[in-house]
């Protein structure tokens, strides 16, 4: 998380809300080498608590977390690049402006037999957000796929302890720099650069 606390005074359950949506997230463990890193889909808990996910047998990750382990899931945003001249004051310093909620806690196994009620779960939860189409169900598959399928993955379950988070949106100048930078950022560099815009110009409430 960024160091600067200007940045992290989100309302936890802004954060909450955000990475709900999101859905998505990149799952880090340490480890005595490089920390081992999987991207996952993920339900969240209605109360922020848990988050439910599951993984190949053959990740790594599934590998070592054979018992509670402490996990950080690093969930992002929109981002983007911003140019010291779109402030419209003098002696401003290029950055990068993003949204980043990371939810720490202990990721434990959940029982196999857990496993097709969370991957009903999450393909509902998923399908009901595409429009215009009925909603895939797991009883589309075939027995033999769906044994094939069951075998190749394992559920786990985030137990949250902290929820951290990052709102980078130029908070740190005035209303007028701030307000200028973002009627800029949609002609830039970066992802998802209209929803960026839109937070720079209304920046989440803090605690």
């Amino acid at each position: 998380m960024h160091p600067n606390q200007t940045f992290r005074r989100t309302d936890k359950g802004v954060a909450l809300s955000f990475a709900r949506d999101r859905t998505f997230g990149t799952l880090a463990v340490s480890t005595q080498g490089a920390p081992l890193i999987s991207h996952v889909p993920f339900l969240l808990a209605e109360d922020g608590t848990t988050a439910d996910l599951h993984l190949v047998r053959s990740n790594p990750i599934a590998r070592v977390c054979g018992n509670a382990t402490p996990v950080t899931l690093a969930v992002t945003g929109p981002d983007a690049y911003i140019s010291p001249d779109w402030y419209g004051i003098d002696d401003q310093v290029p950055t990068w402006n993003y949204v980043a909620v990371h939810l720490v806690g202990m990721l434990r196994p959940l029982p196999v037999d857990d496993l097709p009620d969370l991957l009903a779960r999450q393909s509902a939860a998923y399908e009901a957000r595409l429009p215009g189409k009925a909603p895939w169900t797991m009883d589309k598959m075939s027995a033999e796929t769906m044994a094939k399928f069951l075998r190749m993955i394992l559920p786990f379950r985030l137990e949250i302890a902290e929820v951290q988070s990052t709102y980078k949106l130029g908070q740190n100048k005035d209303d007028t720099a701030r307000q200028a930078a973002a009627d800029m950022v949609e002609t830039g560099l970066g992802s998802e650069l209209g929803h960026l815009a839109r937070l720079m110009r209304h920046p989440p409430d803090a605690e």
